[in-house]
């Protein structure tokens, strides 16, 4: 029987390869003995649009049931940040998403979040890892079975977030602002919602479709080509968005069809909330985060902090202190007076306020950014090659063998998680494995777009 380890952001395999139903059944059975020890009651169970979610939904009720928890599921598909609502809003202990998120659509994977409605702790999913059972055989009572008796009862978890949604911005603003938006769901689990507070959006792949096309919903440039080429031959269009298979990141493209990347929907958050919204708190941000984001927070005099990369550090922090915006590089965002959760839509809903209530475009605040804190480029190469040349190259970032890429010298070296090597002049190379892939990433920030191409050329010449 396989070791059923969590990585960055859930544990995620392949559907009928390791993501099986046994598999998922151990899953729930160590997470169920986790919760009895902790002496929770209470679950939220959702499922994206992926193959077998409504199957995998039913095998993990069938556990947590036969342990004594009580299950409140979700019918047909939600999104990851619906589930973790649904858990804040029903004083739940847990919350489960069967989802694999970005990945391609033959995975499936397993998400754990916490009562206050974010991912679980790296400390709590540890615990869980610990207790899975190498086995899991026990007859439990059929699902169907279990929602007539009360074990497992349907709750509207969409229902709830748009709700959520509608009371957290002005909707009429932003519907009767002009604002034309397109928007790709990826074939994913935030299609129905955004179609619900946006109805007069261009919708592209917002129907179920388990195989994604064969495309992995990851919301970054190469993969939104056909909603990039919309823009660009519609003027009229403001503003596009994509979210990712289970909606808990984001992707966007200004008005000229051009990808606008997380770093600086991070960055224009950050000037929302405190320069127009007059709020404050800290900012938080992963090591792969552009350094921009300190910047901008000192300016503001606001404190800022780096975490390891992945959403649940980041969580963790906003549970505990007053965090004004937090996110990742990947496109997972969080802001002040939401839950402590990456949510896609949720920031989607938010640039759009900012743009309705300056009334300017989305190139238009970029350029107020750039006006402060000058202008910079960012970008990643996900290399795809094997586990020993990935492995020779975390050596030699060990071993401090590269100090020089192209004919760009290391002056410094920073290994929070992954190996940044600085060059100056606000310009790096970052070079980390994937915690879910089998994927060396290679990221870079420089003067711009050309000079961070040459940046990336360099790295992968060197170290293949």
């Amino acid at each position: 029987m396989i070791n059923i380890k969590f990585g960055t952001d859930g544990w995620r395999a392949i559907i009928a390869d390791e993501y099986t139903v046994d598999n998922v059944r151990r899953v729930t059975a160590g997470t169920a003995l986790w919760m009895n020890q902790k002496n929770y009651k209470t679950v939220v169970v959702g499922h994206d649009c992926r193959f077998g979610g409504e199957m995998f939904l039913k095998a993990t009720t069938e556990v947590f049931c036969q342990h004594g928890i009580k299950v409140y599921y979700a019918k047909d598909f939600v999104s990851t940040p619906m589930i973790s609502l649904g858990v804040v809003k029903l004083k739940a202990d847990l919350g489960i998403v069967i989802t694999a998120s970005h990945n391609p659509p033959s995975y499936n994977g397993y998400k754990l979040k916490s009562n206050f409605g974010g991912p679980s702790s790296p400390q709590d999913i540890t615990e869980v890892e610990n207790l899975i059972p190498e086995t899991w055989d026990t007859k439990c009572t059929p699902f169907d079975e279990l929602v007539k008796n009360g074990n497992a009862s349907l709750v509207e978890l969409e229902n709830m977030y748009v709700e959520h949604a509608e009371a957290g911005f002005d909707l009429d603003l932003i519907r009767n602002s002009g604002l034309k938006v397109a928007y790709d769901a990826m074939y994913g689990a935030g299609q129905r919602a955004m179609l619900r507070l946006l109805p007069d959006v261009i919708a592209l792949h917002c129907d179920n479709n388990p195989s994604f096309m064969g495309q992995a919903p990851e919301p970054i440039m190469k993969n939104l080509t056909e909603l990039s080429t919309l823009i660009k031959n519609d003027p009229s269009i403001s503003l596009g968005i994509a979210n990712d298979g289970d909606a808990d990141r984001i992707g966007m493209f200004d008005g000229n069809g051009l990808f606008v990347d997380s770093h600086h929907i991070l960055l224009l958050l950050l000037m929302y909330m405190y320069k127009y919204k007059k709020l404050s708190g800290e900012v938080v941000v992963t090591f792969s985060v552009t350094d921009k984001m300190r910047e901008l927070a000192n300016k503001y005099g606001l404190p800022c902090e780096i975490t390891k990369i992945g959403f649940k550090y980041i969580a963790e922090i906003m549970t505990q202190r007053d965090v004004l915006v937090g996110g990742e590089e990947s496109g997972g965002l969080a802001v002040k007076g939401h839950i402590p959760e990456r949510d896609g839509i949720w920031i989607g809903l938010m640039i759009l306020e900012f743009m309705a209530a300056t009334k300017k475009s989305l190139e238009e605040l970029i350029q107020d950014l750039y006006d402060e804190i000058g202008t910079f480029w960012f970008d990643r190469d996900d290399l795809h090659i094997t586990e020993e040349q990935k492995q020779n190259v975390i050596k030699a970032c060990k071993d401090g063998s590269y100090s020089q890429f192209g004919n760009d010298k290391v002056i410094s070296t920073e290994t929070l998680d992954g190996f940044k090597f600085i060059y100056g002049d606000e310009r790096w190379i970052m070079i980390r494995p994937s915690g879910t892939e089998p994927v060396l990433r290679v990221y870079a920030q420089g003067k711009n777009a050309a000079d961070t191409r040459v940046m990336l050329d360099a790295a992968k010449a060197t170290i293949l």
